[in-house]
């Protein structure tokens, strides 16, 4: 844990400056603030600490995710059954944020599908996705060496109609049938139409999102399913940047350390409650 001397010296310095102004009297800070403000500098110097030791080389064990593994499982089905992969990026716009995640990950899929030369059909309902789609697919099939096979209705609108798009997808299933569907962004009622007609056609189904209602049915109909955080972390498993994978183990230690708190919290208010300790450690947690 050791390993980055500078961040330790750097860290160490304003312990000890933050300690000298606490004794001091700590002019305009408010005492019943100090947990909120322990709590952000912890998350904030966990968060530095370990994209600093991404940054330098320093390689984490992240635990696997079997629908990341299946992506690339998937175009290489798509690719060897001379098929095209159907990319679904939900039906909402780029200010929600699994939108914006879809679209992250629908780069990486361009990036497969480049390199093993496979035909790629993303419909959207949006058109500023389609734009975003648009260009962060042509910048990916750039990126492989191979920008002579990017067309520009590679990503194509279809409706703003949420029922209407979830019948033009459908359509597209059952005319072109892809060996693979992949379903990654915002989704609402039609997300069991979706995966129940790329069911019926046989393809292989990845989805994600952190639509909790909608989570349901694409365990059910789908192949792999990504749930919550996995979608968001997504785009750090398939990038492997080192910033992002050590974002990403930053946020592991950190929910370690709040399970951790929690338990020790929970033990000392039974301690408290049956007297074995005089001091309440709700009184200390609560903020002001």
């Amino acid at each position: 844990m050791l390993k980055d001397r500078q961040f330790w010296m750097v860290a160490g310095g304003l312990a000890l400056a933050f300690i000298v102004f606490w004794l001091a009297g700590h002019p305009g800070f408010r005492e019943e603030r100090i947990v909120m403000f322990l709590a952000i500098t912890i998350m904030a110097s966990t968060l530095i600490y370990f994209i600093r030791l991404a940054n330098r080389g320093e390689k984490f064990h992240l635990r696997s995710i079997p629908g990341l593994k299946a992506v690339e499982e998937a175009v290489g089905r798509s690719t060897e059954m001379g098929k095209p992969v159907l990319y679904v990026p939900g039906i909402m716009d780029m200010d929600q944020v699994e939108t914006v995640a879809g679209v992250i990950i629908l780069g990486h899929v361009a990036k497969m599908t480049a390199r093993y030369e496979t035909s790629l059909n993303v419909p959207v309902s949006r058109s500023i996705v389609m734009k975003a789609g648009r260009e962060i697919a042509r910048e990916s099939y750039t990126m492989e060496g191979r920008p002579d096979l990017f067309q520009d209705d590679m990503v194509h609108y279809l409706t703003d109609d949420q029922f209407a798009y979830a019948a033009g997808v459908n359509g597209i299933m059952v005319r072109e049938k892809p060996a693979a569907c992949l379903y990654m962004g915002k989704f609402y009622a039609e997300s069991l139409i979706l995966a129940e007609t790329g069911n019926s056609i046989g393809a292989i189904q990845i989805a994600g999102t952190a639509s909790q209602a909608q989570i349901p049915f694409f365990v059910t109909a789908c192949d792999y399913t990504l749930i919550g955080e996995e979608f968001f972390a997504a785009s750090a498993y398939l990038s492997q940047k080192p910033e992002l994978l050590g974002g990403l183990k930053g946020q592991d230690m950190l929910k370690a350390f709040v399970t951790a708190g929690i338990l020790l919290a929970l033990f000392l208010r039974v301690f408290n409650d049956i007297g074995w300790i005089g001091w309440n450690v709700i009184d200390f947690l609560t903020v002001q």
